[in-house]
């Protein structure tokens, strides 16, 4: 099948591009999804991250870390959901350089409205893949995002 597949969508045995094609599809599902909530799947990630550390709020490195972004890339991400006053950067207090990301009210009310529209996105990925292959697929991609030495060729 995979080598018909190959043949069938045109596809070049590139995991790279491969994985690519795979996540603007998902993206286009779950933005799809997230539209009536005002918010794209990349929004909701950092939101849902945001969520998790609700207790101990990242610093911008913590948190580009975690979404395996550059600090750039966050900032960029970040701009949109500070403005419709989402999100907000807190100076720390043991260290005036590092800011820490936070959800605000507006935002905590914002990632619940979604969330439920994010799950009809899951259960569509879920009914499409199955949940089983989907759930060994997370795993797969997240050691693939973790791993070190799949960051640069230079060991």
């Amino acid at each position: 099948m995979a080598k018909k597949s190959l043949e069938t969508f045109g596809d070049t045995p590139c995991i790279a591009s491969a994985i690519r094609k795979a996540s603007r599809r998902l993206s286009q599902l779950y933005d799809d999804a997230l539209g009536p909530a005002g918010m794209r799947s990349t929004q909701y990630s950092i939101l849902f991250e945001l969520n998790r550390r609700s207790k101990k709020p990242p610093t911008m490195r913590e948190l580009a870390d975690v979404l395996v972004m550059d600090r750039s890339a966050l900032g960029h991400n970040l701009r949109p959901l500070q403005r419709d006053g989402l999100i907000a950067l807190q100076g720390s207090s043991e260290d005036r350089r590092r800011r820490h990301v936070v959800m605000t009210a507006q935002g905590r009310a914002r990632y619940r409205r979604a969330t439920p529209l994010w799950e009809i996105a899951q259960h569509r990925f879920d009914e499409v893949y199955g949940k089983s292959k989907g759930e060994d697929l997370r795993a797969t991609l997240s050691v693939i995002a973790h791993h070190e030495r799949l960051r640069t060729l230079r060991d």
